[in-house]
């Protein structure tokens, strides 16, 4: 297993850590990833096979087609795409987008569906599926509920102001709630000023076109989010990807871009800007924020900090990756989240200097031209913030960060003890467990789901080809009982070995090594020929 383990006094850390920085990642073993390539080969060949017959009128074919007079056009898609959507996809596409019928909280109701023609088109039976264990939405701080006092206030800002203003900021639809939201947003992170906009996506695909430019360089995390990829792309900057949290690779680029400068010209680039997020939601992992500021500083770059999964999840106060590490919120010059995950709203937000800011409102497309966010969700915010802050005259916010905390480490500890194979760092409420296999992805949640358990199974190309995954989110919401139950027989354990997704190396040589001491109490030459068979079952195990 590649472990990546970072102290104070470690040397990859350059002494600027406080605290132990553990991250697990183990790579694939060859023989699982040459399976895996051979079951998306398979799948493959099938596919071919599948669209000979749909050609040849022998099976239904459900796919939109041309026109014939368009027969000569280019395709408007790439055929690739297409192929993998019918012919893979498709296959286990139950296992996505299950509609829910209740506040998507610790458990939740889903609508039953049936498909009478393999996932094309579905059909409701009218049933539904009641307490459900949700471990696949982004709830950290269990806000995402119907009653109490948040959702009391957002009832009563409805009210008041109506569910929407029809209006841009800059036209009717700036209200009091607004700025107060912002005001709290900027007190809450530590920053001068900040901005809320009503779309996280677009938070950062039209905020950093604003930011940068022609002429300017753009150094990305490669597992950085797509709104983070687009935005850079619809920028016209010149885009380098440096290895995920790799500061090796980081650095490298940043010398290489100063000594180098543009190419052709050798021009020193206007602007460098440094893109990463708090917690990559897809790997658990956690940014290695104190290496990244000091880089920045050295090479006089810019920081631009997405802490959409980060923000009330990490921290002693919830306020995020930089609150994790014991920051200066000011080394960071953007600071951008989002209000869907730990807050139960909606929309995105950016903090920083208030020159930065002001130059964001007059820039920004999602400033000009996007409507206000809506007064409820407005509210929302205010209130859950309020919550977190312990403004609200309560320490319910603050005991909730805590509680997720604590789930987080006794979830991650039970898969680890079970022999599962986890990715990320341990305190991130994000926990990805390997599945490899494309066969897996589908029968995984479906078995799942009929212990009334919902999870999130992720396939390529959202993942790498042979690291096929299901993603568990952690919330405060979630009980003891709740991660009990995922975790014991004949849930998730029974799952592991039904798939043969825990880590089989492990757990032979536990059988062995146990073996070995009860043989050695009663015959010691027989435990020396069981030694040597242990030795040679090494070296075939790794």
């Amino acid at each position: 297993m590649r472990m990546e383990h970072t102290t104070c006094n470690g040397s990859s850390g350059l002494g600027l850590y406080s605290r132990p920085f553990i991250e697990s990642f183990e790579e694939t073993p060859m023989l699982v990833a040459v399976l895996t390539y051979m079951g998306y080969g398979i799948l493959t060949i099938f596919g071919y096979l599948r669209d000979f017959l749909r050609d040849w009128k022998i099976e239904r074919c459900h796919v939109a087609r041309e026109r014939e007079e368009q027969r000569d056009f280019v395709p408007l898609y790439q055929d690739f795409e297409n192929f993998y959507t019918r012919n893979l996809y498709m296959r286990i596409r139950d296992s996505w987008n299950r509609p829910i019928c209740s506040v998507p909280g610790a458990k939740v109701d889903l609508v039953e569906r049936v498909s009478p023609d393999y996932n094309w088109t579905f059909d409701y039976t009218g049933k539904v599926v009641e307490g459900v264990i949700n471990m696949g939405s982004y709830n950290y701080l269990g806000f995402a509920e119907n009653t109490g006092y948040c959702a009391d206030a957002s009832a009563e800002v409805t009210m008041k102001y109506g569910v929407g203003v029809a209006s841009t900021r800059q036209e009717m639809g700036n209200l009091d709630r607004h700025e107060e939201m912002e005001e709290l947003v900027a007190k809450f992170l530590g920053v001068e000023s900040a901005m809320a906009f009503g779309m996280g996506f677009a938070t950062n695909s039209m905020n950093i076109p604003a930011l940068t430019g022609k002429g300017c360089l753009i150094l990305s995390d490669e597992l950085n989010h797509a709104s983070l990829v687009l935005g850079a792309r619809l920028s016209g900057s010149t885009i380098r990807v440096f290895k995920h949290n790799n500061m090796q690779s980081l650095e490298k680029m940043l010398r290489d871009a100063i000594v180098h400068g543009q190419p052709r010209t050798h021009r020193p680039w206007k602007k460098i800007l440094i893109l990463v997020e708090g917690i990559y939601s897809m790997e658990g992992s956690i940014v290695r924020l104190p290496e990244v500021i000091a880089l920045k500083k050295r090479y006089r770059a810019y920081l631009y900090l997405d802490e959409a999964h980060s923000i009330g999840a990490l921290g002693p106060g919830g306020r995020g990756v930089v609150d994790y590490f014991g920051l200066d919120p000011r080394d960071v010059d953007v600071m951008m989240g989002t209000f869907t995950k730990s807050f139960g709203a909606a929309g995105g937000y950016i903090g920083g200097r208030k020159e930065l800011l002001e130059y964001l409102r007059s820039h920004s497309h999602s400033a000009v031209y996007a409507a206000s966010m809506s007064p409820p969700v407005v509210e929302q915010i205010i209130a859950s913030m309020k919550c977190i802050m312990g403004e609200d005259g309560t320490t319910l916010g603050r005991d909730r960060v805590q509680q997720l905390a604590e789930n987080t480490l006794y979830f991650r500890r039970r898969l680890t003890e079970m022999g599962f194979i986890i990715y990320g760092n341990n305190d991130s409420p994000v926990v990805p467990m390997m599945l490899y296999m494309p066969a897996k992805i589908g029968a995984f949640g479906r078995e799942m789901l009929k212990r009334n358990i919902g999870v999130v199974v992720v396939g390529f190309p959202a993942t790498p080809i042979i690291e096929s995954r299901a993603r568990f989110c952690i919330s405060a919401a979630h009980t003891k009982d709740m991660l009990d139950t995922v975790t014991i027989p004949p849930c998730l354990a029974q799952n592991g070995y039904l798939f043969h997704t825990k880590d089989i190396k492990r757990a032979q040589l536990m059988f062995l090594m146990r073996h070995l001491r009860s043989v050695c109490l009663v015959n010691a030459a027989h435990a020396t020929m069981l030694t040597t068979t242990i030795l040679f079952s090494l070296c075939f195990l790794l």
